[in-house]
């Protein structure tokens, strides 16, 4: 593994990319707050608990429907404009939610938070690829991951102060904040279409250059690999660990299991945090190939044997485990994808492909996880997921050097 030169001091983080960050944030902690509400307002309509569950649902498919559309108006109409409006369309959608008369309307209009919300993620990622230095990509990612998740912890307990006050403020508080959110985005990205028009670009943010097709990009070991790692990644840890271990950990552990999958899955979080806060720099540093194999490695044997724990400590170290291999992961998997698609090409339809091999992953996962508990219990479910994770981290042995894909190597020539 050739060693890649550390980051020199002089390169910091353009400001756009920490607006970016902020922002996230944002998105998260309402997220957060919300996410636990919705199947209970849903159920406050007098439906049942499959449609109580369908709204959550919904979200993720418009999300994955949506994708191939938000990537190809990102290289329409640049990152700026598709960003803000996804972040727009999103604030909207959560008041209406909020105004909801009826179970129909409420599901409308919680589909439509999905289109806004593939729209933010997928130029999100190709701003940050356009942006960002190429040799402080991973920290950038670390840093992009790490306020996501910060957001998603702090959301729930601000959530839970709220609830106090009734099923339909949350979504008018988290519109808001977007709101304010959206124009802080525009404001700061302003600068970005300023200093392009000065020098003769378009209003995009930058001179607009081709659009990287997928099936260019399919030309890239890296960008296969990550597909891959992308899915197992969706499958286990956005899908059937949200799913499946709150279930078994009842099954389990009996009348304690709801409060040992809450700390369950907040020490996941925790090993994640802990591990983002150097995993960036890790992959700056040594490339991206060996944090992927080496977290998604750690992330899916930790996945694999979760359904045989009969102890509370060890289904607790499992956890952790489990979540510091997949914060080690995540950076690497991200900037390797924004290598591909380069500072010199607007990658779209590529990222919005990676985007929906992981909300895929995230869909089949707990349906498939679901259906082995029913027929042959919870140690194949996770085992499962285990080895879809490792098929990712043989994907990811066969990544050649940097200069060796002929699609990353492409965007370094001089031009």
């Amino acid at each position: 593994m050739t060693i890649q030169s550390p980051a020199t001091p002089q390169e910091k983080i353009p400001s756009e990319i920490k607006v970016l960050i902020g922002a996230a944030f944002v998105i998260a902690i309402g997220f957060g707050i919300i996410a636990p509400i919705l199947p209970q307002y849903a159920s406050s309509f007098d439906v049942g608990a499959a449609a109580a569950a369908f709204i959550v649902s919904v979200f993720a498919l418009t999300r994955l429907l949506f994708a191939p559309v938000s990537g190809r108006l990102t290289e329409k109409l640049g990152e700026p404009i598709v960003y803000v409006g996804g972040v727009l369309i999103v604030a909207f959608s959560t008041i209406l939610v909020g105004l909801a008369p009826n179970y129909e309307l409420l599901l409308l209009f919680r589909a439509l938070g999905g289109i806004g919300s593939t729209m933010f993620t997928v130029s999100a990622m190709a701003l940050i690829a356009r942006l960002a230095p190429p040799t402080i990509r991973g920290r950038i990612s670390g840093l992009y991951a790490g306020a996501f998740l910060m957001g998603n912890i702090a959301g729930p307990v601000v959530g839970g102060l709220l609830a106090a006050f009734g099923h339909r403020l949350p979504f008018f508080i988290y519109g808001g904040a977007l709101v304010v959110a959206a124009a802080l985005v525009h404001f700061s990205l302003a600068r970005v279409r300023r200093r392009a028009l000065a020098s003769g670009q378009d209003d995009a943010g930058a001179a607009r250059p081709p659009g990287l097709s997928v099936r260019a990009a399919l030309a890239s070991p890296t960008y296969r690999a990550a597909l891959v790692s992308g899915f197992a990644n969706g499958w286990t840890n956005f899908g059937v660990r949200v799913a499946i271990v709150p279930l078994f950990a009842v099954f389990a552990f009996g009348q304690h299991g709801t409060a040992i999958a809450g700390i369950s899955l907040a020490l996941f979080a925790a090993g994640n945090a802990v591990t983002l806060t150097f995993s960036g720099r890790l992959t700056d540093r040594y490339g991206r190939r060996l944090p992927v194999i080496i977290g998604l490695a750690i992330g899916s044997v930790s996945m694999g044997f979760l359904g045989l724990a009969e102890s509370v400590p060890v289904f607790i170290a499992l956890s952790v485990v489990a979540g510091a291999g997949i914060g080690v992961m995540n950076p690497a998997q991200q900037a390797a994808v924004a290598d591909v698609v380069g500072q010199g090409r607007s990658g779209g339809r590529v990222l919005a492909t990676f985007q929906m091999f992981t909300d895929l992953g995230a869909i089949l996962g707990p349906v498939v996880a679901g259906l082995l508990v029913d027929h042959v219990g919870y140690g194949w479910a996770f085992a499962v997921g285990g080895l879809i994770g490792l098929v990712g981290v043989a994907a990811w042995g066969r990544v050649p050097r940097p200069d060796e894909d002929p699609v990353v190597a492409s965007d370094r020539e001089p031009s």
